[in-house]
């Protein structure tokens, strides 16, 4: 089938539809459970949407699709073009932290693009999110003035008949029980890597035996829905700052649970046993609670670098240690 295309200057430029279609739809389903989330990108470069001519606004977007799918659909009537950055496949806020919704990525798009010869004004309309990774001085220098749109796409279109006035509601940042509640579902299925090795763990401690393992495996994947799941939608509630000790929190919590149920798992009666599990536990929650700070508004670069490395080695340590037990154990008890 053949693309919709509007003819320019220096050819021709997609022409994007602003009604998101089934196949859309299901894509965006599926990256949120996590399914395709690091191939779920579209070419960077400029796109249409309506009939822009040169005069028309220029808005500028990551290439993560499940983003500009955001910003498109709410278009619709609108005669603009969208510049897309080469964010690796990265939303705009997360990729401003990271570095790849910078001036690099943003300069290299509109030379390649030429789009001093697309338009005749020389303003683009940022994201407010991307602002810490783009320069506007630097830009400037390179004959374009940026403009900062407001936090979320569905306010552009208020933001633009406003004459490119924010109100206060466009610049509020929110990270609401709504906003977590739909990211939770991403970040469970990635963290399951971090649940699994204890699944082989188990499984040779239980000396091959599978239903054991899988009964005993059980007080396992509950830390893992704590870290995943439970510290995200929580995380206002939960004392502390960093994530790791937020998720160490909710598992010291279901830690005393589980010395008290712990014979409903099949686990021994074991003291060496059940603190490996607790080790372990800690670890999980923890850890996978910690992969959130990407996805949240809470958390800066430098502090997530610095919070990631005592995670790892402490990690080591709970993880190394628990082996120790469980190996203690089956040398004592035969």
């Amino acid at each position: 089938m053949a693309k919709d295309v509007v003819l320019t200057n220096t050819g021709e430029v997609e022409r994007l539809s602003t009604s998101l279609s089934w196949r859309d739809i299901i894509g965006g389903w599926k990256v949120r459970w996590g399914i395709g989330r690091y191939s779920y990108l579209v070419e960077p470069g400029i796109y249409a949407v309506g009939e822009p001519d040169e005069r028309s606004h220029v808005l500028v977007t990551a290439n993560y699709k499940l983003t500009l799918d955001a910003l498109r659909k709410e278009l619709g009537g609108l005669d603009l073009w969208i510049l897309v950055i080469d964010t690796k496949g990265i939303n705009v806020w997360c990729a401003a932290g990271k570095g790849t919704f910078g001036n690099y990525e943003l300069l290299k798009v509109i030379n390649k693009v030429k789009l001093k010869e697309i338009v005749t004004h020389s303003r683009i309309i940022l994201p407010q999110l991307g602002a810490p990774g783009v320069a506007a001085h630097v830009i400037k220098k390179a004959g374009f003035d940026v403009v900062y749109g407001p936090v979320r796409a569905e306010d552009i279109r208020e933001f633009l008949g406003n004459g490119l006035v924010k109100n206060d509601e466009m610049r509020e940042v929110k990270f609401g029980f709504r906003d977590r509640l739909v990211l939770a579902p991403m970040e469970f299925i990635p963290d399951i890597k971090y649940a699994l090795p204890f699944l082989a763990v188990l499984l040779v401690f239980n000396r091959g035996d599978v239903g054991l393992t899988l009964v005993n495996y059980v007080p396992l994947f509950i830390s893992l829905l704590l870290g995943s799941v439970a510290v995200p939608l929580l995380l206002p509630y939960i004392p502390f700052r960093a994530f790791s000790l937020k998720g160490a929190a909710l598992a010291a919590v279901w830690s005393l649970a589980f010395l008290g149920i712990s014979d409903i798992f099949l686990v021994q009666d074991s003291i060496l046993v059940k603190t490996a599990y607790i080790l372990f536990m800690m670890f999980i929650s923890s850890y996978t609670a910690l992969q959130f700070t990407g996805s949240s508004t809470y958390t800066s670069l430098s502090g997530t670098t610095k919070e990631t490395i005592a995670s790892m080695v402490a990690g080591a340590v709970l993880c190394a240690a628990g082996v120790v037990l469980l190996i203690a154990y089956r040398m004592i008890s035969g």
